[in-house]
């Protein structure tokens, strides 16, 4: 149980520094307060009190509700209005509010206070009977919805065929008679569907939605977010109290939500939406579109708040030097701000605003680095549309979210994820998301909406997630019913496959090529300030002179895995290596290994080329040789007229190298001691391509790495062959390149005899996929298919071959880190595992003093920022 003093905070005594009690919406509510801005009063209960009440039964602790009832005290003072009085009634909003943002994923409840005796004194004291029964009507709504689990659109029947009775199209055009006649019928599905009437003590309404919010914390969509975004689970969330005010009271009466500058493009100048006579939750639910912030300006009713908003907003992003998320309701025009907060942003939003912010002195260049995280600058590296590709879309909407992803539709979040799981990409169309479509969401490639705005659920999601957006597609038509969507004449159906480019807006059908960005500009920038900072050095697995120069466009300082087997699938290759596989005789084998030689060779002058100046680790022949040969019958067949020989040499040869567990059988350095010749072949490859390089003035560093050793006598066997290549070829040309010979350690015997393999070896790197495999006794082939069911439950708290697990596979690479250095102190250690350019394990790997850690190329961007942060210590943000 937790115990605590205080339970509740009025916003006066608060301060941004409060996060960890008062959640995030309510410190900045308290420092807004604080510094002087027209905030309504209210109050906080805190982090504490949620997790007291789930860990108590869900009981509020002792003291909750006498200090709820003192806040309460302390509105009513302050607005001259009490709570439940039926001539001039205060009402309150109750809002969720956890540490980290969360945008959409907990609760809300809005104009809580009003009953049958209330709402007539609100008309009476507005003169606006409309504006009353509207707000009552939301109250009913958005209770029975979040309170006690009524299905929305029982409420949003009603509501349409008000509307069509009337013959309008928008909430707001429906007259009060009608609202009037809507509050009964929505009593009356509470009725039907709770089991109870809806609660006319507006104590009891308060009581039950700070339950409400506090049980939000633990919603299906909320869990779903903290495990995309690593946020504990045991936090719980804030509840803000506060008193309403309302931009439904007319022509002059607005809501709104803006950001400091544009979250798509980073571009500085106030960027939103506003609804004029409306309330907070139309603007993020999508149902109205927005009018874009500007347009305020135009309106003489709204100027005067507009400019006030402007002078706010340019307050907010100095006092908190960085770009801010706002809303804001307009009441008879009068600006109140009801929150600021870190505004979420795509990836290249991030990079520009924090390049930005560093030339206009806002922050320092370290701050910048730490201000951007790895996963926004992935989010840089996403496919574009292909620029030759001149077709033209179906349709445009909102590019809300950047990247281009293709798919096939669906129309329904947990179909959506049913689909992805089984390897389907999915483009998930809604006519306007929810939160309780997260799921869907995060499963699918993109997402598509027919309503909503750049503010809109989808669009601040799909941006935290970095999924590509395209939202406010008026021209589709949706029919969940039928399963498809209609733009015109044209007919998309379930399973249909489109293209969304969330960068420019535009819905294409069938699949569009599509190309990888280029890096440059401030992105270039911010990473070179990661450069200065960091310590680790930063390679690139790659296996062709193409992917070599790709990883140096994007900063790779070096190769830290090139698997030569990649080398031998394609084209003639494979079939020399099958030549290979099947000779009878150690002659027939070396005449087959000629062959392949000069391709090596031409492979690794280029990439030597590529990577001038910087070391390339070279593995030699790692997968078993049963991957090189034909599996079906028909393959067998083609492979043995290809060869000239007897389909049964093939079929005995695949018999003879079946394996019950081919990952941990015939392969890596066995293959090279059981047939020398296979390492001598690569060696030669290597050492003619270095020595050709040099003589045109090339500098090169080759680092040839022998796999899964578990003993240092089968490195010094290995060792004693590339080690006589060397000096016959060195001797033949007149001159030496240095090189190195080091290995990988896979497995965990390797690990813990590392003081003895380090006599022979001059490098560690790290493979941590095998083992990750070799630790845990998991497949990474097979336990896909548990793997998920061990996050969700706890079990695990990360797939371990996406994450580095630290107390075993951590614990093992320090092991080995200590015993290797014992022996040869100068050793060279590195990563290569697919962990390389995971940020987490990049941490961890600066923390246990490696010297470079090695990703694909498309992800060295990553682990360069990574790597900075690491060295600048991790910070704590708004995730």
């Amino acid at each position: 149980m937790v115990i605590a003093t205080q339970w509740v905070y009025r916003f006066r005594d608060g301060n941004a520094q409060m996060r960890d009690l008062l959640g995030g919406k309510g410190a900045n509510l308290a420092e807004m307060t604080r510094i002087g801005l027209p905030v309504p009063p209210g109050f906080t209960i805190t982090t504490q009190a949620c997790v007291a009440f789930l860990e108590g039964g869900r009981q509020f602790p002792e003291g909750l509700w006498d200090e709820v009832l003192e806040g309460l005290r302390d509105i009513e003072q302050q607005m001259g209005r009490r709570f439940g009085d039926a001539r001039d009634p205060l009402l309150v909003s109750v809002r969720s509010g956890a540490k980290f943002s969360m945008p959409g994923m907990m609760d809300t409840i809005l104009n809580l206070g009003l009953n049958d005796q209330t709402v007539e004194g609100l008309a009476a004291r507005t003169g606006d009977q409309r504006f009353a029964f509207d707000c009552y009507r939301r109250l009913i709504q958005m209770f029975g919805k979040v309170v006690l689990d009524i299905d929305a659109e029982l409420f949003e029947d009603v509501i349409d065929e008000h509307k069509r009775e009337l013959g309008i199209q928008h909430d707001h055009e429906i007259p009060a008679e009608h609202l009037q006649r809507m509050v009964e019928e929505f009593k009356a599905i509470v009725e039907r569907k709770a089991g109870r009437s809806f609660p006319q003590d507006c104590h009891e309404q308060l009581r039950l939605a700070i339950i409400a919010v506090f049980d939000s914390w633990n919603n299906r969509r909320a869990i779903d977010y903290r495990n995309a975004h690593g946020i504990p689970h045991n936090l719980g969330t804030a509840v803000n109290v506060q008193a309403m005010v309302f931009g439904n009271m007319g022509p002059d009466s607005a809501t709104g939500v803006a950001f400091t500058r544009n979250p798509s493009t980073g571009e500085k100048g106030i960027f939103g939406e506003y609804l004029i006579n409306a309330q907070g939750e139309d603007v993020v639910a999508g149902i109205r579109t927005p009018q874009p912030i500007h347009a305020m300006r135009d309106d003489p009713l709204l100027r005067p708040a507009y400019e006030q908003l402007l002078e706010v907003a340019e307050r907010l992003e100095r006092h908190y030097r960085d770009m801010q998320d706002l809303e804001f309701t307009v009441e008879h025009g009068k600006l109140y701000m009801l929150q600021a907060r870190t505004g979420k942003r795509t990836g290249r939003a991030a990079v520009k605003i924090a390049v930005d912010m560093v030339r206009e002195g806002l922050i320092e260049p370290r701050e910048a680095v730490q201000r951007v995280s790895p996963d926004q600058v992935e989010q840089l590296l996403h496919p574009m549309i292909d620029l030759n590709w001149k077709g033209e879309p179906l349709a445009r909407g909102l590019p809300a979210s950047p990247g281009a992803a293709y798919g096939k539709v669906v129309f329904d979040a947990d179909e959506a994820k049913a689909w992805a799981e089984r390897g389907e990409p999915v483009i998930l169309v809604r006519l306007e998301t929810s939160p309780d479509d997260f799921h869907g969401m995060l499963a699918a490639q993109a997402v598509l909406t027919a309503r909503g705005g750049m503010t809109s659920h989808a669009a601040v999601v799909a941006r935290g997630i970095g999924k590509p957006a395209v939202v406010g597609c008026s021209a589709l038509e949706v029919d969940y019913e039928r399963q498809e969507f209609r733009v015109d004449s044209t007919v998309v159906r379930k399973g249909d496959f489109i293209t969304v480019d969330g960068s420019t807006g535009a819905v294409m059908l069938g699949q569009i090529p599509t190309v990888a960005p280029a890096v440059g500009g401030d992105l270039s920038v911010l990473l070179s300030w990661a450069d200065e900072i960091r310590r680790l050095g930063v390679r690139a697995n790659a296996d062709t002179p193409e992917d070599a120069a790709k990883a140096r466009e994007l900063g790779a300082e070096g190769i830290g895995l090139c698997r030569t087997e990649h080398m031998f699938f394609q084209g003639d290759r494979i079939t020399a290596m099958r030549e290979m596989i099947l000779a009878q005789t150690v002659e027939e084998r070396r005449a087959a290994l000629a062959k392949l030689e000069p391709m090596q060779r031409e492979d690794f002058i280029g990439i030597f080329k590529a990577m001038a100046g910087f070391p390339v680790t070279i593995r030699t022949l790692d997968p078993p040789l049963h991957e090189f040969l034909p599996r079906s019958e028909e393959e067998i067949e083609a492979v043995a007229r290809d060869l000239g020989v007897s389909p049964d040499l093939i079929r005995a040869k695949v018999e003879a190298l079946h394996e019950a567990n081919p990952m941990l059988g015939h392969r890596g350095c066995r293959l090279g001691i059981t047939a020398p010749e296979i390492t001598e072949m690569q060696a030669r490859a290597i050492f003619s391509a270095a020595l050709h390089c040099a003589a045109e003035g090339i500098e090169v560093h080759p680092e040839i790495m022998i796999p899964l050793v578990a003993d240092v006598q089968e490195l010094r066997r290995q060792r004693e062959v590339i080690d006589r290549v060397a000096r016959e070829l060195f001797a033949e040309a007149g001159r030496e390149i240095p090189y190195s010979v080091g290995t990988m350690i896979e497995l965990p015997r390797a690990a813990l005899t590392a003081d003895e393999i380090a006599q022979e070896a001059e490098f560690f790197s790290f493979g941590t996929n095998d083992l990750t495999q070799t630790t845990f006794g998991l497949s990474r082939d097979d336990s896909g298919r548990f793997l998920p069911f061990y996050i969700e439950q706890g079990i695990f708290p990360a797939d371990p071959f996406q994450t580095l697990d630290r107390k075993g596979v951590g614990r093992l690479i320090e092991i080995a880190r200590d015993g290797g250095r014992s022996t040869r102190p100068d050793l060279k250690l590195g990563i290569c595992g697919e962990h390389g350019g995971d940020p987490k394990s990049v941490w961890f790997c600066h923390g246990a003093g490696l010297d470079y850690v090695s990703a694909s190329p498309y992800r060295v961007p990553v682990a360069r920022l990574a790597a900075a942060q690491a060295a600048l210590g991790e910070r704590e943000g708004d995730v």
